[in-house]
């Protein structure tokens, strides 16, 4: 239906969404109130020590090794979600069994849960005395207070992230398709690989960077398996605390805008690719 303009009496279309305007502005208000303002904060609290300083505290070897860590960790424990979280939704769409409902539920723990208490009961775990650790220390392999212990905590409390983002989707997928491509001779690797994959891509893709972008700034459940060492097991968030601690407000915040620069360069690297491989899907779709 068309809205009639009282001036010159043409018809003119009406528009999907009333008051797309005042949505919009209250939209952009808000994010700038909880958004924009806080991270143009940090910016400006670091900018007191000058490019030359800035610059300093970015390359110190301390910094740069906890930068290292932080986002090494953070990318090997996405990228282990994005597989194993795949995995997972996948049996808990395409398999009946008992207890899955429980299964399902229990997926969602690590967001319920405190991180701290998290932390806690993985050093305990994995710690050279814990029920899992102790095996692995006989095996030669050191969890706890190590780069591994940091990314076993992120694994833990990022699969959810993954899960909930592949599981509608390859919820929606028919399996009709795969049908189709079964009575054409292709085995059950080819149609997963060529019919399903495709479309799963950006949801991978997507929880991949949530999990990413939660795992590069967590504190709690890595501060106690990670042994806090520097340049060995010591986290970003961590030598931000430390700094605020000292009341070295502006290097606190020289690291953290570090950290916000690399994430945003990370993330819209992803973004560009998810929607690369969107497009690609559309295409061949249609």
């Amino acid at each position: 239906m068309a809205a009639v303009h009282p001036s010159s009496g043409k018809a003119r279309p009406r528009r999907v969404i009333p008051g797309f305007g005042l949505s919009l502005g209250y939209t952009l208000a808000w994010l700038g109130l909880i958004v924009l303002i806080p991270l143009v904060g940090v910016f400006a609290k670091a900018s007191g020590l000058g490019p030359a300083g800035i610059w300093a505290i970015w390359t110190e070897p301390r910094v740069l090794a906890a930068l290292r860590i932080s986002f090494g960790t953070a990318l090997a424990a996405a990228a282990f979600n994005a597989v194993m979280g795949t995995l997972v939704a996948w049996v808990f769409v395409r398999y009946r069994f008992p207890g899955k409902r429980l299964f399902d539920a229990m997926i969602d723990l690590p967001f319920a849960l405190p991180t701290a208490v998290a932390g806690i009961a993985l050093t305990a775990l994995y710690g050279p005395t814990g029920w899992i650790g102790q095996w692995l220390e006989a095996a030669g392999i050191k969890v706890a207070y190590t780069p591994l212990g940091i990314t076993v905590a992120l694994v833990f409390i990022g699969l959810p992230f993954v899960v909930r983002v592949v599981q509608p989707v390859l919820a929606e997928i028919e399996t009709e398709l795969e049908e189709a491509a079964a009575t054409l001779g292709a085995t059950r690797w080819q149609s997963v690989r060529l019919v399903v994959l495709p479309t799963l891509w950006p949801a991978v893709l997507a929880g991949f960077a949530l999990a990413f972008a939660r795992g590069v700034g967590e504190y709690g459940s890595v501060i106690f398996i990670a042994g806090n060492l520097p340049g060995v097991s010591e986290i970003a968030p961590l030598l931000i605390t430390i700094k605020l601690e000292e009341f070295d407000y502006e290097g606190a915040t020289a690291i953290a805008a570090a950290m916000l620069l690399l994430s945003f360069a990370l993330l819209l690297l992803i973004n560009t690719l998810q929607a690369r491989l969107q497009r690609t899907g559309k295409r061949a779709g249609g």
